[in-house]
């Protein structure tokens, strides 16, 4: 096989997660043990950087800065949300051939990986030798064809630690607020909604209801579930996905109606519609947290097995470029194992672009507010170890007197 010699390029899109500095830290230094590659240039704010020449010279930075950016989180080339036109691919091969570039790595989710795999399939239609590889991430973990994305685990440690940790002040203010909603980030997928779950050391550990967008449940369900809760218990915590739907599939919620460059309805509304319901039916004080983008943010919880898959994956991905590979993306597959064992494969980028991998039924319990022991067994491996113990106090009251 002809070695190709040339430049790399190399992106973030999307949605930033704590580990995804990871990944290009893997591809640089990955890339620098590959003679044929010469330059290492970042774009800046993604795709739209290249379309405007933008780029970084990452054969720059020092080894004690890459080796810090595996615990920093965002993108550190900046990211973009930008849906490439079609005028804008003569554009892209235009930059593409001045540069000299014969490597194009995307870290991104589904609609980064349909961007590398038009690029892929350009190159290939001009005839210019070109190897284009998509990078997984998201926190939303929907990507096709990978058992699971780098992002996810490092959120999912976020959200079980922060419903704990809320559950624990929802309890201490008694009757004061008892009832405390938390939404999660998850238009279709309510994969990190599901991963509160690994917050539970005992069956009545909060979250005590989990409402995933992928089964719808009516409004009464929920009001009658609160209340079960809440009479067994004395409060309640409940989290629930943004993008959680009634029966009839409608979004919970008024939402605001805004789209993001993709098309992508812009969540939101779900727990202020469900906070007042309570108050109205049960007449029970409530609270809601909305963590947002601390959920995809957090990087001092970065889970270690997600830290090290994420670098992997960007590694990875420049070898199968190096070998003469194209219009393909790095993808993490489980192994049957009593303990948590993971080999890395490639998936065309045909079948992961424009295609969503949502929670199957069999994660969700049969009653649509919680998850199963199967869900359980498939997340807990990836937030990297248990969460933090806290102390609880026996509860030795002393008899009354008067």
């Amino acid at each position: 096989m002809a070695i190709t010699r040339g430049n790399l390029v190399v992106g973030q899109s999307g949605g930033p997660t704590a580990v995804i500095n990871n990944s290009l830290v893997g591809v640089i230094q990955e890339a620098m043990a590959h003679p044929q590659i010469e330059g290492i240039y970042g774009m800046v704010h993604g795709i739209q950087g290249l379309l405007h020449e933008e780029m970084m010279d990452l054969r720059q930075e020092t080894p004690a800065t890459l080796e810090t950016l595996r615990d920093t989180p965002a993108s550190a080339l900046g990211t973009v949300r930008y849906k490439v036109k079609d005028t804008d691919y003569e554009r892209l091969l235009e930059v593409f051939i001045a540069y000299n570039v014969r490597y194009f790595f995307y870290i991104g989710g589904n609609d980064s990986m349909d961007t590398t795999n038009k690029i892929a399939q350009l190159a290939l239609s001009k005839g210019y030798e070109m190897h284009a590889i998509g990078v997984p991430k998201t926190v939303d973990n929907d990507l096709a064809e990978t058992d699971h994305c780098p992002g996810f685990g490092s959120a999912a440690r976020f959200v079980a630690t922060a419903i704990r940790d809320t559950g624990y002040d929802t309890l201490a203010m008694g009757d004061s607020s008892p009832v405390k909603f938390m939404e999660i980030m998850g238009r279709n997928a309510g994969w990190l909604t599901a991963s509160t779950a690994l917050a539970k050391e005992t069956p009545d550990d909060p979250p005590h209801l989990i409402y995933l967008p992928e089964r719808g449940i009516s409004i009464e369900q929920i009001v009658s579930d609160v209340e079960e809760v809440y009479h067994r218990l004395g409060y309640c915590v409940v989290a629930v996905s943004e993008g959680a739907k009634d029966e009839s599939g409608e979004d919970l919620g008024s939402g605001r109606g805004d789209v993001d460059a993709f098309g992508h309805i812009l969540k939101g509304g779900v727990v202020e519609f469900l906070d007042q319901t309570i108050k109205d039916r049960l007449k029970l004080r409530t609270r809601y947290d909305k963590p947002g983008y601390l959920q995809r943010s957090f990087a001092s919880l970065q889970s270690p097995i997600d830290r090290e898959e994420a670098y992997q994956v960007g590694r990875l991905a420049v070898r199968a470029a190096a070998e003469g590979k194209t219009g393909q993306m790095v993808t993490i597959l489980r192994q049957p194992s009593e303990v948590y064992h993971i080999e890395y494969g490639l998936a065309p980028l045909a079948q992961v672009a424009n295609k969503e991998h949502v929670v199957p039924m069999e994660y969700i319990n049969s009653h649509g507010n919680g998850v199963t022991e199967e869900f359980i067994r498939y997340a807990r491996p990836l937030i990297g170890g248990p969460l933090k113990r806290y102390a609880r106090l026996s509860k030795h009251l002393v008899a009354k007197r008067s």
